[in-house]
């Protein structure tokens, strides 16, 4: 589980979106960043979290936040996962888990008695200059709009 917390820098990364397109997080200077890690897309609590952020893009955007998601699928099923639920946010498609390792959100899980390594649900806000403003590591994927805009 990550280590990152309140004041760090965040961490720099370069990646591809669902589209092919190159994502810094420098893109993003000037701007309010929801960084929001899942483990898979188009499985029910990512499709629930994902489809909470964007029924309130509109809020977040007024606020000057930017959305980015970030899970280890591939860019095909990124572009799928998109299009299905139409969100107004890029998806990063991390499938050499370059971010996810820098965000240190990669580590064993639990679920139904079984023990494996995965991503975690963990969510960080950051700043204009980059620093963290916010990491949320319980996300309630029907509420978690609340749990940022709080």
């Amino acid at each position: 589980m990550t280590t990152l917390k309140i004041g760090d820098k965040a961490p720099d990364f370069t990646s591809v979106d669902q589209d092919g397109n190159t994502i810094s997080l420098t893109d993003y200077k000037g701007r309010k960043l929801v960084l929001f890690f899942y483990p898979k897309a188009n499985t029910p609590g990512c499709t629930l979290e994902a489809c909470n952020l964007s029924d309130n893009y509109e809020r977040f955007t007024s606020l000057g936040y930017d959305i980015l998601g970030v899970s280890a699928d591939t860019q095909k099923r990124q572009t799928n996962f998109r299009n299905k639920f139409k969100f107004p946010y890029p998806l990063l498609a991390d499938e050499d888990k370059s971010v996810i390792n820098a965000y240190e959100v990669w580590g064993e899980k639990k679920f139904m008695g079984r023990i494996y390594d995965g991503i975690h649900r963990i969510t960080f806000i950051i700043d204009e200059n980059g620093i963290i403003e916010d990491v949320i590591t319980k996300v309630k994927t029907k509420a978690h709009t609340d749990q940022i805009l709080k």
